[in-house]
Order: C-alpha cells, then structure tokens, then sequence
C-alpha cells in the first residue's frame, strides 16, 4: 500500500494587483501581478472560475452497457465521444446536476449515482472543477436540455471498456480520467 504525501505547507504567493486582459461572452483572462514568499514577483495570466462548476457521468446499464454521447465540440471543430456532461445549475447539488444531465443528454434517470472523484482541468490557467459520478440503476426519463442538436448515445460494451482508450474520438482527458476511474472503481468492487 503507498503512503498519502504530506500535505504541502507552502506558502500561497501574495496577489499585488489583478488586471482583466481580455474578456469574451464566456471568458475573461486575467492578469495576477504575485510576490512569492521568496521575494521574487511573476505575472500570471488565468481564467477564473465563476461560482458554477461541472458534472461527469459515466452511466452503466444493468446488461454492462456504457452509455457516451457524441456531440460536437467547438474547441476541435469536430465530433468528440465522451461522457454525458454539464453545469450545475444555482442551487443544485452535484448529485442532482447529474442525475439532471444524465436525463438530458441520455434520456436516462439513475436511480444510484457514486461520486467517483473530483478532477480540475488545466490548474495553472483555470480554475474548473468537475465532479464525476457513476450512474446505475438506469431507467427512461428524458428532460430538455440546451444542445443545440439533439446528441447521438452510443452504447459501448463495458466489457470491452479499455478499447475506449485506442477509439480516435475519444481523447478528452476529462473523459478519459472518468473512465479509468470507472475501471478502478469496478476492481475494487470485485
């Protein structure tokens, strides 16, 4: 069994100045002027987070099905398979955001959903925190959602999950690290 590290007793460096660089309709980038407990100062530049973080959900049906979702993505310009996913609305949980995404994207309600982990994406530029869940227990529920088009959902043998891995749809980290968590949390349980 490996040993948890210490927890690190470092010092946060001391924000000087904070200066918006540029801001779009679903960004802004600032500029954090910061003083390091060394004495030496850097500029940083990062995309804060607002109060709203996001959902992962890997949904298993009851014959060991995978349920992912193809859907476009703009950063790429293409079609991406990954994990159904979303935001989470101002006074739900995490669990309920879920649940809700699942029932938008999928068409499914899970009646048991296990947190998995936490995962944030690109920290030293962003501060975006996804949770991800394990959703079984499936049954049909279908809400509307906000996709621009309706999303394909592909079944994928959970048998044959790792063939996931290789699939040259399948690359977003965030995606990927749901799926080797899935696989972790599987082997446990056995």
């Amino acid at each position: 069994m490996s040993e948890t590290p210490a927890k690190s007793d470092h010092i946060l460096p001391e924000i000087l100045q904070r200066d918006v660089v540029a801001q779009s309709r679903l960004f802004r980038v600032e500029a954090l002027h910061l003083r390091f407990s060394n004495g030496e100062e850097r500029v940083y530049e990062r995309i804060p987070g607002g109060n709203r973080h996001a959902v992962m959900i890997v949904p298993v049906q009851s014959d060991g099905t995978l349920l992912l979702v193809r859907e476009y993505a703009a950063g790429t310009h293409a079609y991406e398979l990954g994990f159904p996913k979303g935001l989470v609305d101002a006074g739900e949980t995490d669990t309920e955001a879920a649940n809700r995404e699942l029932q938008e994207e999928v068409g499914m309600a899970a009646n048991q959903l296990t947190f998995l982990k936490q995962v944030s994406l690109a920290p030293g530029f962003m501060n975006a925190r996804m949770a991800i869940f394990l959703a079984q227990g499936l049954y049909p529920q279908q809400l509307v959602g906000d996709e621009p088009e309706p999303l394909e959902i592909v079944p994928w043998p959970l048998h044959d999950a790792e063939a996931l891995l290789e699939h040259p749809e399948f690359h977003e980290a965030r995606s990927v690290a749901a799926l080797l968590l899935l696989l972790r949390q599987l082997r446990n349980n056995v």
